[in-house]
């Protein structure tokens, strides 16, 4: 069953086409692995899943509805099955770890302190950092902070959770105890995830399904296997690093 199904998405800012004509397919409880090149629009599509920005034309049909066609208030209602990991964790200096991490179950869900308090030692005790509610992010690791931002997301018990770039920023040995929590979650929550993402090592250690942007499409997708054996050329490309390729060829001749 897909739980998100994108037709034929498209999207201008002034005249410049970010999003042109992209389909895209993600099952029930799939890692789905978005990569591309900076600028080529995956945090704008992140946006239109997530309903913060409306398309030109085309859909947008989570769990069988078009939330293209939703108000805001309906769209909330949405997003409460929603979870986000963003780039830099994004979280408030002014709070606690745990005000932090119980941050949108208080400001869209009526339920007691209780509740919260136990909601959010659960939340950090997935993530393995049981005990820091007190602390401040100041005093937490970046490493930590990532963790952190991920219990905030799994708090609400969401059915869907977007990871935005979730290994940048971090050494190569947080960045794969980060892999090995996205892997964990999936396994343990049973969740949809999409991960937006530069780094091949990654894709491939969590992806179930990877697909590739380009030119405000989605040019290849398949597993992980597939992606790596590809013969597409601008793929190829793109997973491997390489300075000379079609990718850089239309860039010299803009």
């Amino acid at each position: 069953m897909h739980a998100i199904e994108i037709q034929n998405l498209t999207k201008f800012f002034n005249t410049r086409k970010v999003l042109d004509n992209l389909s895209l397919n993600i099952e029930k409880g799939q890692t789905c692995v978005i990569i591309g090149r900076s600028g080529c629009g995956k945090s704008v599509l992140l946006k239109h899943i997530e309903g913060i920005l409306k398309p030109d034309s085309g859909k947008i049909i989570i769990n069988g509805q078009d939330i293209t066609k939703l108000t805001n208030n309906e769209m909330d209602k949405i997003r409460l099955k929603m979870g986000m990991v963003f780039q830099g964790g994004a979280l408030f200096d002014s709070m606690t770890v745990g005000e932090n991490v119980g941050f949108n179950l208080i400001e869209h869900n009526h339920v007691s302190n209780k509740e919260l308090l136990e909601k959010v030692e659960s939340a950090l005790c997935v993530v393995g950092l049981c005990g820091i509610e007190n602390l401040t992010p100041s005093e937490i690791s970046g490493g930590m902070k990532k963790r952190v931002a991920l219990a905030r997301a799994i708090c609400i018990e969401p059915e869907i959770i977007f990871y935005d770039e979730p290994t940048t920023g971090v050494d190569p040995i947080t960045a794969d105890s980060i892999n090995e929590l996205i892997k964990t979650m999936h396994d343990k929550l049973k969740v949809t995830s999409i991960v937006v993402t530069h780094d091949m090592k990654s894709a491939y250690s969590i992806a179930d399904k990877i697909a590739m942007m380009y030119q405000g499409k989605i040019i290849a997708e398949g597993t992980p296997q597939e992606i790596q054996n590809t013969t597409h050329p601008v793929v190829h490309q793109f997973i491997n690093g390489l300075a000379k390729g079609p990718i850089t060829e239309a860039l010299d001749h803009d």
